[in-house]
């Protein structure tokens, strides 16, 4: 190799290590005010204490009555209200809540029956569905075996939970659901579908879940156009499972 050669080469690393210096120094030269940003304010929300419902969220259920319920088939909600919680009266029907709701952050307290009676799907079994269509199970799962994407925690038929987080039958156990709902054009065509994150007793058993439709038991589910905003709906599965301290947060 020629004294020039190496010359060139050695005159080409230097600038290369000092254009590398200079990128390394160069953010200390940016004005930090430059990436700060200080407008929209988020609101300022209190959290409740444990569970309870932070200042922005609309509740459902505060331990006394019914009144922001009613029956899906028509009237008064007919399920039974005691000790600071509502059960299933069998044969009542299913329950909505009065008011709509699209995208939503849902807290929801459930309990099997301290009983056992019956197995698989007969066992503790209910349902939470979002905008009247999209189900979150309700299942004594609970040392029972049944189709894994019909156990507590499935979005029923449709996603098995990541892992079985159910506490016994007779324990208040704790849903907390995360759902945006779908977007559909004039003509009815799905444009976006719906998502759900559910966590299970502080357990995360659904991300993100792409909802293929509405909760079918028969056949494959599919989409159909509604509403942006509809009612909560809690499923009378003939079976006494008990619901506590409710609140959904419009996001």
């Amino acid at each position: 190799m020629t004294a020039r050669r190496i010359a060139t080469i050695g005159a080409t690393s230097t600038a290369l290590m000092s254009a590398f210096a200079a990128i390394a120094q160069a953010p200390t030269e940016i004005d930090p005010t430059l990436t700060e940003v200080w407008k929209p304010v988020p609101p300022i929300v209190t959290p409740g204490a444990g569970t309870a419902a932070p200042s922005d969220a609309v509740v459902l259920f505060d331990g006394k009555d019914l009144s922001a319920w009613e029956s899906v088939a028509s009237g008064p909600a007919k399920w039974r209200v005691e000790s600071e919680a509502f059960t299933v009266v069998k044969g009542t029907g299913d329950i909505r809540t009065k008011r709509a709701f699209g995208d939503s952050q849902l807290h929801i307290e459930w309990r099997a029956p301290a009983k056992i009676e019956g197995e698989g799907q007969g066992r503790g079994n209910s349902g939470v569905y979002l905008q009247g269509r999209y189900e979150v199970q309700v299942m004594d799962s609970y040392n029972n075996a049944t189709y894994a994407n019909g156990q507590a925690a499935s979005i029923y038929k449709q996603y098995i939970p990541l892992v079985n987080a159910s506490r016994k039958p007779g324990e208040w156990q704790t849903y907390d659901i995360y759902f945006r709902a779908p977007h559909f054009a004039a003509d009815g065509t799905l444009t976006q579908p719906a998502y759900m994150t559910v966590v299970h007793n502080g357990v995360l058993v659904q991300d993100h879940a792409e909802i293929k439709g509405g909760t079918v038991y028969r056949g494959a589910p599919s989409y159909a156009k509604h509403n942006a905003k509809e009612p909560l709906v809690l499923q009378d599965h003939e079976s006494p499972v008990s619901y506590r301290n409710i609140w959904i947060r419009e996001l």
